[in-house]
């Protein structure tokens, strides 16, 4: 078995305990995370020749400006705000959709070359694409000049 499929579930088992867990305590915990923003859903998985991992997430709603996306290692960071809705002269019966700001940290389970990273936005889904790093990729030899008190020594 390889190494991406033992790690290929635990996002989605960590987003069901999650769910499990907010239903126990309640109001409690809705209120305090609404206080402090919230993490749209996200799909990760690999496909495709060449390999890459795909992320996407839930950002219905979102203003695309608002949103950031940042690759650093095997994390990768999507970050903006869904903006707060009026509600003068509204009563509301159940408030679901989440507002305010939100950060979401996905780990990836495979080294990927960031530098050609690709995103789109259709229809309210965000879609990451990262190649995976080839294995030749992973070290890169970096010359080295031979200076003396700022000069250049020829060979």
């Amino acid at each position: 078995m390889s190494e991406r499929d033992l790690f290929a579930n635990f996002a989605r088992m960590r987003r069901e305990m999650d769910e499990m867990l907010s239903g126990t305590w309640g109001r409690t915990t809705y209120i305090s995370r609404r206080a402090s923003g919230f993490s749209p859903n996200v799909d990760v998985y690999y496909s495709g020749d060449p390999q890459r991992a795909v992320v996407k997430c839930d950002l219905s709603g979102i203003d695309l400006a608002s949103v950031g996306i940042e690759v650093s290692g095997r994390q990768l960071t999507i970050v903006g705000e869904r903006p707060v809705q009026e509600t003068e002269g509204r009563v509301y019966q159940q408030v679901e959709i989440p507002t305010g700001p939100f950060r979401h940290v996905v780990e990836l389970q495979v080294d990927v070359d960031s530098e050609r990273a690709t995103a789109t936005y259709d229809d309210g889904v965000l879609r990451v694409e990262l190649p995976l790093r080839e294995e030749g990729e992973v070290t890169r030899k970096v010359p080295v000049d031979r200076t003396r008190k700022g000069r250049v020594i020829d060979g």
